[in-house]
């Protein structure tokens, strides 16, 4: 494969976005006005904003980023951390409107982020802290149902997505859609079933899709089925932990090695997820772990020999300083931007395929959808159906019993009986999205001669989703 290899990047996330877009933008043959207007990023809000905690006022600085509005609410996350910078949120917008056209769910992009260490505060310190920062956003229009739409994203979860729809609430008392206004939302508080996993269940649906064509699978170098496949995990967070979980409970992949912060654990047979997850809660820490041996250099991990390496913690962890140490044949980006722009090129030079994260994490969005749709529609999944669908399978199983000399297999029976509740739809419909996004992508890659792999394909049906929007409605 022909891929020139850039300098090292200097400006980083944001540039990487952009250069893995302009590829696509040449094989499109867009016009330069038309590219221009999709590249760019429409706003970006900056507010700064004083709290009054244990006795003295602290300053906070926050952002939300509007990428593109050619589909409205725009749609994205908001992290807390402490790294969090404008050029990051930026870059997170521009990647959420191309997954959220990849994948068909009819939103802009948007991203939000706070400067903060949540471990730093107590709870209620930090609820204090996010429904001030949510104040300044709905104020401004930048949360509200039909404008813009936050969810969880690193450091938040559905506890902060309560408190933000709750302060949204109370700012606008007549408005009957207000739970829609952020999705990620506990159960009891308007969210969906299956939101939690979306995520890291949008990765398993992802490989599970990939490993479904065995063009796809040989030009990995692999063979067979998820079965047996040994899976580097990096960052057991959210979507790492189910991902991980997933794939070794229900496909019969093995992880054999987990990288984080303060180390890696390896072991050839697999490590126990459920038993990991519970040591990291008690222990914070992969250190002592009884399943698997630690080591404290957490690069090792990401360079273990392995067939699949899930990059499920944050961005450019694989650059051109580590590119070439890569053992994985394939990678899937469960995270934002885990392979810098030059390092995609240097492994695709090398002949591993890459899994883009513009498609595989695109499961919390995709679901996001659904529970947005849920709130503005004001009905449960399955409360319409269930039961019809339970009673006209019963009908036919004992028809069919009738048949058999022995009946029925009693698990089978009940399985087959049982209609489906609001987290098999779920799983059902973000099962059918990544498999028809995935599609979309190869048929690209196949009729382009030019297009070198998946994300340049992934961009490009994004983009040229994008620009067909833009050319009915923009004035």
């Amino acid at each position: 494969m022909n891929i020139q290899v850039k300098k090292p990047i200097t400006s980083g996330f944001l540039e990487s976005v952009n250069l893995m877009y302009d590829r696509a933008i040449e094989l499109l043959g867009l016009s330069d006005d038309v590219a221009l207007a999709i590249r760019n990023c429409n706003s970006t809000y900056e507010v700064q904003f004083s709290v009054r905690l244990r006795g003295e006022l602290h300053s906070f600085k926050g952002y939300r980023s509007v990428h593109s509005e050619h589909m409205e609410p725009a749609k994205g996350g908001i992290r807390y951390s402490i790294e969090v910078h404008k050029e990051e949120v930026e870059a997170l917008a521009a990647l959420m409107s191309y997954k959220c056209a990849l994948v068909e769910t009819p939103f802009g992009g948007s991203k939000g982020g706070l400067i903060v260490d949540p471990s730093e505060w107590e709870p209620h310190e930090m609820e204090k802290i996010t429904r001030r920062f949510a104040y300044e956003l709905i104020k401004r229009d930048l949360i509200n149902p039909s404008q813009n739409v936050p969810a969880p994203d690193m450091g938040t979860g559905a506890r902060e997505m309560a408190w933000i729809a709750d302060e949204y609430r109370r700012m606008n008392p007549t408005d009957i859609n207000a739970r829609a206004c952020v999705t990620g939302k506990p159960l009891n508080a308007g969210g969906i079933a299956g939101r939690t996993e979306a995520t890291g269940r949008g990765v398993q649906y992802a490989l599970q899709e990939f490993f479904r064509h065995e063009d796809d699978v040989k030009a990995a170098g692999l063979t067979g089925t998820l079965e047996g496949k040994r899976v580097v995990v990096q960052g057991l967070g959210n979507v790492g932990y189910h991902a991980a979980k997933f794939l070794s409970e229900e496909d019969g992949a093995k992880v054999v090695a987990v990288v984080e912060r303060d180390g890696a654990l390896f072991n050839p047979d697999g490590i126990d997820i459920e038993a990991l997850k519970a040591h990291i809660h008690a222990r914070h820490s992969l250190a002592a772990f009884e399943g698997a041996t630690y080591s404290p250099d957490g690069a090792k991990g990401l360079e273990h020999d392995c067939d699949i390496l899930i990059p499920a913690a944050c961005e450019s962890v694989i650059t051109h300083e580590n590119a070439n140490r890569i053992k994985a044949p394939l990678i899937i980006e469960a995270a934002n931007g885990p392979v810098t722009a030059e390092a995609n090129d240097m492994l695709l030079e090398r002949g591993v395929t890459i899994i883009p994260d513009l498609y595989a994490n695109a499961g919390g969005v995709t679901v996001s959808y659904f529970e947005w749709a849920k709130n503005i529609s004001h009905m449960r999944y399955g409360r319409m159906q269930r039961r019809q669908e339970e009673g006209r399978s019963r009908a036919f199983l004992q028809q069919l019993e009738s048949l058999l000399p022995n009946g029925l297999d009693a698990g089978l029976k009940e399985k087959l009986e049982s209609g489906a509740g609001e987290v098999d739809l779920v799983r059902s419909g973000l099962d059918d999205t990544m498999r028809a996004a995935y599609v979309a992508m190869r048929e690209v890659r196949a009729s382009h001669p030019d297009c070198p792999d998946l994300r340049t394909a992934a961009y490009m049906v994004a983009v040229r989703r994008i620009a067909s929007v833009m050319d009915l409605y923009m004035l």
